[in-house]
């Protein structure tokens, strides 16, 4: 046997759920209405602006906020002095690099370094200098020497490099926590004001939330470029590192040359 009568339609069953909710934001606003009403004028927000909530924050909290632009404005410096300095340095690595792929001897080479401080001529200059100890003279040990004494020039050279770097991950692990730390101290105080106006209009407790929320935005603006640079400076340096190895590992080719030659790599004239 067939049902008789219509089927109800779809979606039907959201009349009265939206009728509930639109009888429930007249609620909400009636009842703003008389509270607002009843704030005094000098409770209200006057600027929440960015600039306007930082001038109104506590002492505290401004500190923190200016103590993370500081930060932000570190982190970018070291960003643009460190990327000039590993520019130079590796251009200058390079010129030393293909110098000594030409196939000259340590001699020529220590001539062309002469009086130059970047990394690839310290290590020219490194090697001379132990061939002057040993008078000249290549064999195993003076191999080994050599190699001790590039070892620690290119260690040297890589901290000198680095320097600044570190500070980038004291910034990118500490910033977010400072952010939060003013968070924490504005909205103790925007409770403290709740308590002291004896009322919970949102008018009056928002401000002080939004105040203490832009602690936590100034954090992470310093620690997310420190984080992401720290990185990338990271990566350019393990880079200019390798080229300081396969440097080493030219004048390393060089004084096996000299070996199986059985010559003398820098004449006591070349000091």
């Amino acid at each position: 046997m067939k049902q008789s009568g219509k089927k109800p339609r779809r979606g039907i069953w959201l009349r009265p759920v939206l009728g509930a909710l639109s009888l429930l934001v007249a609620l909400v606003i009636h009842s703003q209405q008389p509270a607002l009403a009843q704030v005094p004028d000098s409770l209200l927000p006057r600027n929440l602006s960015p600039w306007g909530m930082f001038l109104n924050a506590d002492i505290v909290v401004k500190a923190v906020m200016i103590g993370l632009a500081f930060a932000s404005l570190v982190t970018w410096t070291v960003w643009l002095a460190k990327t000039i300095e590993l520019r130079v340095a590796r251009s200058r690595a390079l010129r030393r690099i293909r110098l000594l792929d030409e196939g000259g001897g340590l001699t020529e080479a220590a001539h062309e370094c002469d009086g130059e401080r970047d990394a690839v001529a310290q290590l020219i200059l490194s090697a001379t200098r132990e061939a002057e100890l040993s008078d000249g003279i290549v064999d195993d040990g003076f191999k080994e020497r050599v190699a001790l004494r590039l070892e620690r020039v290119e260690a040297a050279m890589t901290r000198q490099i680095s320097r600044g770097t570190g500070i980038l991950a004291t910034i990118g692990a500490t910033a977010p926590f400072v952010g939060l730390f003013g968070t924490v101290w504005g909205i103790m105080n925007a409770f403290i004001g709740i308590s002291e106006s004896h009322t919970t209009n949102l008018a009056v407790v928002a401000p002080g939330i939004a105040e203490a929320l832009l602690a936590t935005a100034f954090g992470l603006v310093a620690a997310i470029p420190a984080v992401v640079i720290y990185n990338h400076l990271a990566r350019v340096i393990a880079g200019y590192r390798a080229l300081l190895g396969d440097a080493s590992a030219q004048v390393l080719l060089l004084i096996s040359r000299g070996q199986r030659s059985r010559g003398v790599i820098v004449p006591r004239a070349a000091e």
